[in-house]
């Protein structure tokens, strides 16, 4: 079976030292036959964890018990993020580039242990937002017009997205994941920058525009599909929260039908301090989490009616201008479970989770 998808490449002339113009040309791939995994938990019901918790013993007590005792069934570990650091071994580039930390000594052995008790592992890589490998590697970063490295309001450098190498170094670590245990891979960051002077990037597609951010986009996709979809992993993307109510790319090249053609799942990151006031009519967002969650879910919805992935939305599980406990987490699963979406992740800053807000295991069965 052939594929076509767009690539782009970046030729060089070492004895000009000039670049040349990108092209965007037709590749043609071998498409190897890809059986969708069978998903191994019905309903995923998960928190987030940093490397740092996950390895350390003390935090693998309390949230051994959160697993054991509650509705929770899955976590999501962060193995790459926003500045760079990558937590398992394995991957050359992060280990050459000083950008590999032992953060998880004995991964492979607790992702042994969580599925032997019937936990579903995640593993998160935050994509093009990166740091690390940008200041290490420039020639793979998103540039100034001058040439110089372009950082973002926080002087976060970016990877350009366009990349070839970016895509082969993320989905090397992906891959390396899934060879360790992990069960799914979700990609966050899966976009071009929102904020800084963005009219000041430049990539290595000189003809960049918001239709070609998307179509690029979605052939990373479907190259992470390729290569990581017959090693038996689910393929999971993070978005904004807003990106399913809009009808453009929100300047960062996500418009959610292209994206979920390559994908399992899709988890709109709906945290309703994040919203503006005024947003979807209401005067101050964070403080209506049941509101937020369900417009948002109500939007998705319709908007993948015709798309075979499932929703799992990230869920706030802290505090952020108005105090978020019991009954603000209950209320946006309930707002999930009223639209019939019950699967979902939570998300806390410091990984500390409301147990009052989950069912109890004999409960949720």
């Amino acid at each position: 079976m052939l594929f076509f998808s767009s690539a782009f490449l970046l030729y060089v002339s070492k004895s000009s030292q000039a670049t040349k113009q990108i092209v965007l040309e037709k590749e043609i791939l071998e498409a190897p036959e890809i059986v969708e995994p069978v998903q191994k938990i019905k309903n995923v019901k998960g928190i987030h964890l940093t490397s740092w918790v996950a390895g350390s013993k003390k935090a693998r007590k309390r949230i051994g018990a959160l697993l054991k005792e509650t509705e929770l069934n899955s976590i999501v570990i962060a193995i790459k993020e926003f500045q760079g650091e990558v937590y398992i071994p394995g991957v050359y580039l992060a280990e050459k580039n000083k950008l590999f930390v032992n953060a998880i000594p004995d991964i492979k052995e607790y992702l042994e242990q969580l599925k032997k008790d019937g936990v579903y592992t995640i593993a998160r890589i935050v994509v093009f937002k990166d740091d690390g490998m940008a200041r290490k590697m420039a020639e793979l970063a998103v540039k100034k017009p001058d040439g110089t490295l372009w950082t973002d309001r926080q002087n976060r450098a970016w990877l350009d997205p366009y990349n070839k190498q970016v895509w082969d170094y993320n989905l090397t670590i992906a891959s390396r994941a899934v060879e360790l245990g992990f069960e799914e891979i979700q990609f966050d960051y899966i976009r071009y920058p929102s904020d800084g002077n963005i009219r000041l990037c430049r990539y290595s597609y000189a003809k960049h525009d918001s239709t070609s951010a998307a179509k690029n986009l979605n052939a990373f996709l479907q190259e992470a599909a390729r290569r990581l979809k017959p090693m038996g992993a689910e393929l999971s993307i993070d978005i904004f929260g807003l990106t399913p109510s809009v009808e453009h790319d929100m300047g960062i090249g996500q418009k959610i039908l292209q994206m979920t053609e390559w994908v399992d799942v899709i988890s709109p990151m709906i945290y309703p301090s994040h919203y503006a006031k005024g947003e979807y009519g209401i005067a101050n967002p964070n403080s209506q989490p049941y509101r937020v969650v369900h417009r948002t879910i109500s939007d998705a919805k319709k908007r993948l009616e015709k798309s075979s992935a499932r929703l799992r939305p990230y869920l706030q599980d802290f505090s952020l201008g108005v105090r978020y406990g019991e009954e603000e987490v209950k209320a946006q699963i309930k707002a999930c479970e009223d639209l019939g979406i019950h699967e979902w992740l939570l998300w806390s800053p410091n990984c500390r989770y409301t147990r009052g807000a989950l069912k109890s295991k004999s409960s949720a069965n």
